[in-house]
């Protein structure tokens, strides 16, 4: 039996709480049976300690590769399980690289029709000075973008004043 998938949607997931609600909320509120659905995590690669290269230090960073390979692939199984449990069509893609152009560029790559996204609810100030994933994707996507706030989170005090 062949499905005939009407939309494509990317739900950009990171482990967190915030994606963990959007993923929710799609299930919730906008789920269908004829969706493909691309759950996009990115990781950002962290640069390794500088580590002597003599007494162990490459040692060091071949562990610390070691471990953040393992994480990937074990965050990667958990949302495979979301979504077999949730009797969704689609795949789990990890890429490389920031979130916030990775989000734009796999929604351009696949051809999607929506993405979904959390946010955590930064304040002017703090978007401002740290960025925020959800507002650049906001900007630069040239599809629908869902930005689910969790509405049981409060706001910081300096996202209030806007």
């Amino acid at each position: 039996m062949s499905i005939s998938f009407k939309k494509k949607i990317l739900i950009a997931v990171d482990g967190s709480k915030y994606s963990d609600y959007a993923f929710e909320w799609y299930l919730e509120n906008i789920k269908k049976s004829d969706d493909y659905v691309i759950m996009l995590h990115s990781v950002e690669p962290h640069s390794l300690p500088n580590t002597p290269t003599g007494a162990g230090g490459a040692d060091v960073q071949t562990s610390i590769t070691q471990e953040q390979m393992a994480h990937e692939k074990e965050f990667k199984k958990i949302c495979s399980t979301k979504m077999k449990d949730a009797h969704l069509h689609g795949l789990v893609k990890q890429t490389t690289g920031a979130p916030r152009t990775e989000i734009i560029r796999v929604a351009e790559e696949e051809n999607v029709d929506l993405i979904i996204t959390g946010t955590r609810g930064l304040g002017t100030v703090r978007r401002t000075m740290l960025g925020s994933v959800s507002d650049h994707v906001l900007h630069h996507a040239h599809v629908p973008v869902l930005v689910c706030r969790n509405k049981n989170e409060r706001r910081t005090s300096s996202s209030s004043n806007h």
